[in-house]
C-alpha cells in the first residue's frame, strides 16, 4: 500500500497542498490550500491559492508556546503532541469547507529553539499527530537537515521567493522577524535582518492590544537618538550573512535595551520602527534591487512602510491581502511539494550549508 501511494503522488504535474505556518510573533496559525500546476516536469510551477484561514491560538496554548523556551524536555514533548493535535484538528475543520482533494500537508511548526551555531533548532507540532487527524501525508521538521549540513536552517522561504515571485527583485517578509531574499551574482541570498512584530507586538500588549493597528501608537511617538544608536549597534546587525535570528536573540540583545530605556512607550515604538526601517532599507539599498515585495503582518504597519519608503531607494510593492497574509504558508506548501519530489528545498547560498538539501520528515507515505 505504501508503494502504491508513493507512486501515485510522485511525478505529477498538478498537486493540491495545504501549507501551515506558525510564526514567531504567535499572532495565529495560517492555513493555505494551494493548487500547483506545471506544463511538464521541466517547466516552473505556477500556483493558485484556493482557500485560506488564520486561527487565533487558544489562550492556554498561546501561553504555553510563549513560554516553551523555558520548558523541560518532557514538557516540550507533550507540547509537541498538543500542538500537532491542534493543527490536525484545525486542518480537519478547514477541509470540511473545501471541495478539493488534498494530496499533501506541509507544516512549518512552531520554532522553540533556534541556535544554529550550536547545531540546534527545534520546531514543534507533531507531523504524526497531524496525519492521525486527517489521514493525508504530512511533511514537517524542515530545518533539521540543513542544520546537519552545517547551515543555519533558516530562512527557508527564499527558494519560494525565487521560483514563485520572479517579477520582484527582493522579497521582504515582516513577521515576528524581518527577513529578506534577493538574487546576487547568480545566487539567491537571504537572511534575517532584525526582530519585527516580536518587538512591536510586545509594546502593543502593554497597551492591552494585540498589535499597533497601522502603527498609530508608534506614529505618535518621538525617536530617541540614544536608544536608536544602541539598537543600531547590536552586534548581530553587523554580522555578515548567512545569519538568522530566534527568540533567544531578541530576548538577549534587543529586549534589554528597550526595557531599560526610561522613555515612554510611544517613543520606544517610534524608535524601534526607525531602527527597523533604517536597517531594512540599508540592506535593500546595498542589493541594487529596483522593486521589493513586502508581505507579512508588518505590511499593514502604515507608519513603518512610510519610514521604509523614506529610507529605501527601491520601489516598495504591497501585493494583495491574500499574498500579504499567506505567502509563508503558500511557500511552505511549495517546500512540501519539493520534498515530495526529492528536490532541494533549502539553498546553501542562503543558509551557509555545505550543499543544498531536501529537508523535511514525511509521515504517511
Amino acid at each position: 500500500m505504501k508503494e502504491d501511494i508513493t507512486n501515485e503522488l510522485i511525478g505529477r504535474n498538478e498537486y493540491s497542498v495545504i501549507g501551515v505556518m506558525s510564526g514567531t510573533s504567535l499572532d495565529g496559525l495560517d492555513l493555505a490550500l494551494v493548487h500547483f500546476t506545471r506544463n511538464s516536469p521541466i517547466t516552473p510551477w505556477t500556483f493558485e491559492i484556493q482557500q485560506t484561514e488564520t486561527l487565533t491560538y487558544p489562550e492556554k496554548l498561546q501561553s504555553q508556546l510563549k513560554e516553551a523556551i523555558t520548558f523541560s524536555e518532557d514538557m516540550l514533548n507533550k507540547l509537541n503532541e498538543t500542538l500537532g493535535y491542534y493543527i490536525g484538528e484545525a486542518i480537519r475543520n478547514f477541509l470540511q469547507r473545501s471541495e478539493s482533494q488534498v494530496d499533501l500537508i506541509a507544516s512549518h511548526g512552531h520554532t522553540v529553539f533556534h541556535q544554529p551555531e550550536k547545531g540546534v533548532t527545534l520546531q514543534i507540532g507533531s507531523g504524526q499527530r497531524i496525519f492521525d487527524a486527517v489521514g493525508i501525508p504530512v511533511v514537517s521538521n524542515f530545518r533539521q537537515a540543513d542544520v546537519k549540513a552545517g547551515g543555519q536552517g533558516a530562512p527557508l522561504v527564499p527558494i519560494g521567493d525565487r521560483d514563485l515571485f520572479t517579477e520582484y527583485d527582493l522579497a521582504l517578509n515582516l513577521g515576528g522577524i524581518a527577513n529578506i531574499s534577493f538574487n546576487k551574482n547568480g545566487s539567491r541570498l537571504a537572511f534575517d535582518i532584525c526582530p519585527f512584530n516580536m518587538a512591536l507586538n510586545e509594546f502593543a500588549d502593554q497597551k492591552g492590544l494585540r498589535y499597533d493597528s497601522g502603527g498609530e501608537l508608534a506614529s505618535g511617538g518621538r525617536v530617541d537618538t540614544n536608544l536608536l544608536q544602541a539598537l543600531n549597534d547590536v552586534g548581530y546587525i553587523h554580522k555578515p550573512a548567512p545569519k538568522s535570528l530566534g527568540l533567544e536573540d531578541y530576548l538577549q540583545d534587543w529586549q534589554p535595551l528597550l526595557r531599560n530605556s526610561s522613555i515612554c512607550l510611544e517613543d520606544k515604538m517610534a524608535t524601534y520602527v526607525e531602527h527597523a526601517a533604517i536597517q531594512i532599507a540599508d540592506v535593500i539599498n546595498n542589493s541594487s534591487g529596483h522593486s521589493v515585495l513586502v508581505t507579512g503582518g508588518g505590511a499593514y504597519h502604515d507608519f513603518f512602510i512610510s519610514r521604509l519608503k523614506r529610507f529605501s531607494r527601491a520601489y516598495v510593492v504591497l501585493p494583495s491581502q491574500e499574498i500579504i497574509e499567506f505567502k509563508e504558508a503558500l511557500v511552505f506548501a511549495y517546500l512540501g511539494l519539493l520534498r515530495l519530489e526529492n528536490k532541494a528545498n533549502c539553498l546553501a547560498s542562503v543558509t551557509g550549508a555545505d550543499y543544498d538539501v531536501c529537508g523535511g520528515d514525511i509521515v504517511g507515505l
